[in-house]
């Protein structure tokens, strides 16, 4: 008796129970750590990278810097800068940390030196903020971005223009654009410098205009970093990528790359100017013999496929690297030899890694399952950033020796011992034109299989994008999931990872090929999967995603209990005229509005309005420039006007998406609620 009792009270204290955790939850999603940035020293024996918390009752993120020795089977992770830094940079000799700080008032660069004890130190004391930076050498200078007026001559100026108090507010605009992502342009661009460093902190006077006579943003905007440009290994030159604005800015992705000396010695020269598509993402490779960088073919598309091209910087020669790999690279570097080339690239649902032999032109993944989000490259290591739908990312090393991958942190594995998720599960069915389509089911939480569940049917935005396996900080299935909903979300026509041809296909055709997809993807779910309840059906999505829920609404208007409309576009015709990148709507309707108006009309959804019947959640927040606010305001008329059940969520404060972590809980708390009060049996808590 005595024996068993014992096994009992073992078992209890192993094995945790179910009432000991519970499902995954929003309030888990916003609290959870993220791991980013891994940066590894030349050696490839540190490593440095940066971890995002959460200060829910200040409602914003806080970044720390953790490094991890690699040459040390027993080396835990050790932070080095505890709050307020980010962009951890090593020094070539990986002596000294440098990274972002504005704890000074002001964002600027500060330095940690690696080898004994001590508190970091500004090197920067700039009087404009620094965007971002590279570390060039050894730390005997940096390359910055900084936000000036280009008609200003010092970078007092520009700081003293921003500064200055006017009686008027009113702002006068000669082109576009006038504002951009969520703010309003200012006049100032984002331009390259060579900043030398001393045994003070850098001021002003250290400051080397390198982009000097470009109209143009380096890095860009709005999501440009320190991958637009690169010091060479030998710290004489770099190359950055920048687009001449000029008056065609926004209707133009012609990005170029441009060589210029350390020393300003000579102005920027143009080494791409013969494509007239987008060049970014540059790389010098170890040697300094090549220049690695990436490249679009057809000017105006910002989804084309992103090639690898090389430049042999003795003979300046041009080759493309893995021509026939029928991928889009996210992002590039090279071996420590220089004879491969590392690229992240969305692959059949899965973000993958993959080791490109420049040599022989083939290419072979090094991951599998999961989304890359990051890595690093130094001697025979890959260091990189691994996630999937049910794990938040972590980092891994791969031993190009052994051919092996192994983890190296475990973040949150604490809060995630307290929780649940839902299995998930790939499938394909024959989509339009009986052409393979992919899609993934992401089951309740708790899942019984005799029970029948309620389904929540998400839509991705991009469209040029894929909603695959992958850890989502803003449309997380794994929230649904908790809440005991079904999830299901298909990569139709137009998604990312399949081929260019399928990318390609959704252009011109919106409301087509990608809407026979999902109706045949859902058809296929409730086929093979019987637990799935048909009758109880809620469709959510935002950008594109939101545009197909406008565009359901009329076209598929009997299927759905509900919709969820998150910044959806609802009025094509007027997305032409009040979107700030007009490259996009250009290319996907093959011109401007006013030559081919017939293209904006053939999917529009405000031409569907007299169909529409489904109650529909609105979302949208005001600082959203890509897909303007009254964009959701006329889908709410609409919905009110037809007498439609229907409600209205407000961010005065957010953009295209929903950042703050209190607002990302009551958008959550909103939907879950719209959800429930039209699937049954679900109110929200």
């Amino acid at each position: 008796m005595t024996r068993y009792l014992l096994l009992g009270l073992l078992l209890c204290v192993a094995l945790p129970t179910q009432a000991q955790t519970r499902p995954f939850d929003v309030d888990d999603l916003v609290r959870l750590e993220r791991v980013s940035d891994p940066q590894l020293s030349a050696d490839g024996r540190l490593l440095v990278y940066s971890l995002r918390s959460t200060d829910f009752d200040a409602n914003r993120g806080n970044s720390s810097i953790w490094s991890l020795r690699l040459d040390d089977a027993n080396a835990q992770p050790r932070r080095l800068v505890s709050s307020g830094g980010s962009s951890p940079r090593l020094s070539a000799d990986g002596h000294q940390l440098f990274f972002l700080s504005s704890r000074g008032g002001s964002a600027q660069v500060q330095r940690l030196d690696l080898r004994q004890p001590g508190e970091a130190e500004a090197v920067t004391a700039l009087s404009v903020d620094v965007a971002s930076f590279h570390v060039v050498g050894n730390g005997e200078a940096l390359l910055v971005s900084l936000a000036v007026f280009l008609d200003c001559e010092d970078l007092k100026c520009s700081a003293d223009r921003f500064a200055a108090k006017s009686d008027v507010s009113g702002v006068v605009y000669d082109r576009l654009f006038i504002r951009h992502w969520d703010h309003w342009k200012d006049g100032r661009r984002n331009q390259l410098y060579r900043v030398s460093l001393g045994d003070e902190a850098a001021t002003d006077d250290a400051a080397i205009w390198l982009s000097k006579g470009l109209d143009g943003d380096v890095h860009s905007q709005p999501f440009g970093g320190d991958s637009d440009y690169a010091p060479s290994p030998d710290g004489r030159s770099a190359v950055f990528a920048l687009r001449v604005a000029g008056k065609s800015e926004p209707w133009s992705t012609n990005f170029d790359l441009y060589q210029v000396p350390l020393d300003g010695s000579a102005p920027p020269r143009n080494l791409t100017a013969d494509n007239p598509a987008n060049d970014s993402y540059p790389v010098f490779s170890p040697d300094g013999r090549k220049l690695a960088w990436m490249a679009m073919s057809r000017a105006g598309f910002e989804a084309d496929r992103h090639r690898i091209m090389l430049r042999d910087l003795a003979s300046s020669e041009v080759s493309e690297v893995a021509a026939d790999w029928d991928r889009s690279a996210g992002s590039i570097a090279f071996s420590a030899d220089s004879k491969l080339i590392y690229a992240s690239a969305d692959d059949l649902g899965q973000t993958r890694l993959f080791a490109i032999n420049i040599a022989e032109d083939s290419v072979r993944p090094l991951t599998d399952q999961g989304s890359v989000r990051g890595f690093t490259v130094a001697k025979d290591r890959v260091v990189y950033s691994l996630e999937a739908l049910d794990a938040p990312a972590n980092l891994y090393v791969h031993d190009g020796r052994q051919g092996k991958s192994r983890q190296l942190t475990n973040v949150n594995a604490d809060k995630l011992a307290e929780l649940r998720f839902g299995d998930y599960e790939q499938f394909s069915f024959p989509g339009w034109n009986d052409e393979t389509v992919y899609g993934w089911l992401v089951k309740p939480v708790d899942f019984d299989p005799a029970a029948k569940y309620p389904i929540a049917f998400i839509v991705h935005g991009g469209p040029q994008g894929s909603m695959g396996n992958s850890f989502h900080y803003r449309w997380n299935p794994q929230t649904y999931a908790g809440k005991g909903y079904a999830v299901i979300f298909i990569d139709f026509h137009g998604s990312t990872g399949y081929g260019q041809e399928f990318t390609d296909s959704i252009s011109g055709d919106w409301g087509g090929k990608p809407l026979v997809d999902l109706q045949k993807g859902l058809a296929f779910a409730l086929d093979r999967y019987d637990f799935l309840d048909g009758e109880r059906a809620c469709a959510l999505g935002a950008s594109y995603g939101g545009y197909m829920m406008n565009w359901i609404a009329g076209a598929w208007a009997d299927r759905f209990n509900c919709i969820v409309n998150h910044d959806g576009v609802f009025d094509t015709r007027f997305m032409a005229w009040s979107t700030e990148e007009l490259w996009f709507t250009e290319w996907e309707n093959s011109g401007p509005q006013f030559q081919v108006p017939e293209n904006y009309e053939r999917h529009n959804p405000v031409n569907r309005i007299a169909d529409w019947k489904t109650p529909m959640l609105v979302i949208h927040g005001a600082l959203d420039y890509r897909v303007p606010l009254e964009q959701g305001i006329a889908a709410f008329t609409a919905l009110q006007r037809r007498g439609i059940p229907s409600r209205f969520l407000y961010f005065p404060d957010e953009n295209h998406w929903v950042l703050k972590p209190k607002n990302s809980v009551q958008w959550h708390r909103e939907v879950e609620r719209w959800l429930g009060e039209y699937l049954g049996d679900k109110d929200g808590d």
